[in-house]
């Protein structure tokens, strides 16, 4: 009953995400294309470098979109977890998305430095001040579901710092404006690439260690070789693995040694119970009684 009650739960989270992702592709998708169109025509690198990296967040979008749609697809012979790694896999690839973009930028950046062009001031801040509205709009949008999830955490920060980079062009427009000073529109666009690398790196890290089946951040090692140690009629424990089954859920497996055969099945309910507290949904625990336990290299 608290499994079906869970997976209803994460259901529901799934259902309201892939909305809420639908709509923030939409809008960002045009203003992609209204961004770089005033780019274009007024000369704007900042806000060229901005509609890229934003074009970059609506790839991410569809990716993250995608695994969350492959995710709800059952399991079969051939993959038993079902697709959940998807999700892995989708964050890994936006966080490479993204490091393509910084580097688009700065290389862009580095030319216009070398061949400064005039810039329409104007039409920066007004372009970017729409930005801020759109990706404050879908930062807002996700900041509910970020704790739930690596995909909605990586594509909440991107848009969160795409706000702030929104209001740096729109400021770097109203220098331009007051002062004329046309090399700050590219100054803000390498700020711009600064910003992203700084926010993709924590992404990137997680999603690299989570393909390796690292053992996830969201998860205390020391807290649950605790809660192993402190489950009642647990002896002593060896083998303990953990994974990413997806970057909503995590597996372990552990052998565990016990005095009292009978008490086996209460034992593995209540640390199965322990382990999900910490965070580890699926759990598989193999007992072994006292005096018989495997005690050469391969097992211990």
């Amino acid at each position: 009953m608290e499994h079906h009650h869970h997976h209803h739960e994460h259901q529901e989270i799934t259902g309201s995400l892939n909305n809420i992702f639908i709509i923030s592709i939409v809008l960002n998708l045009l203003f992609v294309l209204t961004e770089a169109i005033v780019g274009f025509v007024y000369n704007s690198l900042g806000l060229l470098s901005d509609a890229g990296h934003n074009l970059s967040d609506v790839f991410s979008l569809l990716l993250a979109l995608f695994a969350f749609r492959m995710s709800r697809r059952q399991g079969n012979r051939h993959f038993t977890y079902g697709y959940k790694k998807s999700t892995v896999l989708a964050s890994l690839a936006n966080a490479i998305i993204l490091l393509v973009a910084v580097g688009a930028i700065i290389t862009e950046s580095v030319y216009k430095l070398q061949h400064p062009e005039p810039v329409s001031g104007a039409a920066v801040s007004w372009t970017a001040g729409v930005g801020i509205l759109i990706n404050g709009l879908t930062t807002w949008l996700l900041m509910k579901n970020r704790k739930h999830d690596l995909n909605v955490r990586g594509a909440f920060l991107h848009m969160a710092m795409d706000t702030l980079v929104s209001v740096g062009v729109v400021i770097s427009g109203i220098i331009i404006i007051y002062t004329g000073f046309v090399l700050i529109d590219t100054l803000i666009s390498l700020a711009i690439a600064v910003i992203i690398l700084i926010s993709t790196w924590n992404l990137l890290k997680e999603s690299v260690f989570m393909s390796l089946d690292a053992v996830p951040a969201s998860i205390d090692m020391d807290e649950v070789e605790q809660g192993i140690s402190r489950t009642e009629g647990v002896k002593s424990w060896h083998h303990l693995h953990v994974w990413a089954v997806s970057t909503t859920e995590n597996a372990a497996t552990v052998h565990i040694v016990i005095e009292d055969a009978e008490k086996m099945e209460h034992i593995k309910h209540e640390l199965k119970h322990a382990l999900a507290e910490k965070g580890i949904q699926h759990s598989t625990i193999e007992c072994e009684l006292a005096g018989t336990e495997c005690c050469d290299k391969e097992c211990c």
